[in-house]
């Protein structure tokens, strides 16, 4: 497993519930351009649409290839993820219920080399929790140090 890119503000600003690995409906010259690690995930989201009971990424930015032939599609645009119904019928349940958000993750390739996508239900965290957070790695980092520096 190749991890092509890593949304390292969601472990920031949410508290992980859960982890789904999913796939993606990628068009053109895409595929190209994601495994060359020319895109970005960082403020993108997914929203579960009712009526077809499908799941959708969006925001996510893939940019254009230079060497492609498709330059008609648009860099910031809606993508399906594929997820079975049962499951996108589960986190719905959740979503409503709970009140909690579904965000990617990571982006990485598996092992028959298809990009695939982890989403993960999680919830907002507080600025209090945040802060503890910093608080905490901090301290982890000084004890370290004084470690290192005392053998």
């Amino acid at each position: 497993m190749k991890i092509l890119n890593k949304n390292k503000k969601v472990l920031f600003d949410y508290e992980i519930i859960e982890e789904h690995e999913v796939g993606i409906v990628l068009k053109g010259d895409e595929v190209k351009s994601i495994r060359r690690g020319a895109f970005s995930i960082i403020d993108s989201y997914c929203k579960i649409d009712k009526e077809n009971m499908e799941i959708y990424l969006y925001d996510m930015v893939v940019d254009k290839n230079p060497y492609g032939t498709h330059t008609k599609l648009a860099t910031k645009r809606k993508r399906k993820l594929l997820v079975h119904k049962n499951e996108i019928k589960r986190l719905l349940r959740k979503i409503e219920e709970k009140g909690l958000t579904l965000k990617p993750l990571e982006v990485y390739l598996n092992d028959r080399n298809l990009i695939k996508i982890k989403i993960v239900l999680c919830k907002g965290k507080k600025m209090y929790d945040k802060k503890e957070q910093i608080k905490r790695k901090d301290l982890e980092r000084e004890m370290s140090r004084d470690f290192k520096d005392n053998r």
